[in-house]
């Protein structure tokens, strides 16, 4: 905790380094973008994001595409890959009928657990994307945000939890049907 207090209090917001964008970036994407969404769709959202990241990391044929860029040029472009991957995903699934079956009784759920999903999805995908960027690109970050986003028990946590948030919070009831 004194570590984040500390990191909290050494950010230069006249001189905004890449951890403050990061930071802005968390607080934001959870909170207003959460909210706006609502539970379900942040839960299928973050399954499109795990999905994604499941294509991107293990298709054989994406990892045979050797392009001829430097190393910073082919992590953008696995970033891109992933997003655009994610994206289309997104409206499939949007589309399905994941997000019926997940919000059945058609309320958004309560707003504690899209908060909480929403931390939890934003938070997996600066992992994810921090993770993809070369070491020489995220070697200015500070260790806060190296430890919470990029090291393993951070990258396992950002992986795992989610998954064990949706399995141990409730489902939404089901409306008692009126005849």
């Amino acid at each position: 905790m004194d570590a984040i207090v500390g990191f909290l209090t050494s950010l230069n917001w006249a001189n905004p380094s890449w951890d403050v964008f990061i930071l802005l970036f968390f607080i934001v994407g959870a909170l207003l973008y959460g909210l706006s969404l609502g539970r379900d769709r942040v839960i299928v959202i973050m399954v499109g994001i795990y999905m994604a990241l499941a294509v991107v990391t293990n298709a054989p044929t994406l990892e045979s595409l050797k392009f001829d860029v430097s190393l910073n040029e082919n992590s953008i472009i696995r970033i891109s890959v992933f997003l655009g991957v994610f994206i289309v995903l997104f409206f499939l699934l949007s589309r399905s009928g994941l997000l019926r079956t997940i919000g059945r009784s058609g309320a958004p759920g309560s707003w504690w657990q899209t908060i909480v999903f929403s931390i939890l999805q934003v938070g997996l995908i600066i992992s994810v994307t921090l993770n993809f960027l070369p070491k020489e690109m995220t070697q200015g970050l500070t260790d806060v945000t190296k430890t919470i986003f990029m090291s393993d028990r951070g990258r396992t946590a950002w992986l795992v939890l989610p998954i064990l948030i949706m399995a141990i919070v409730p489902r939404q009831k089901e409306p008692i049907p009126r005849e």
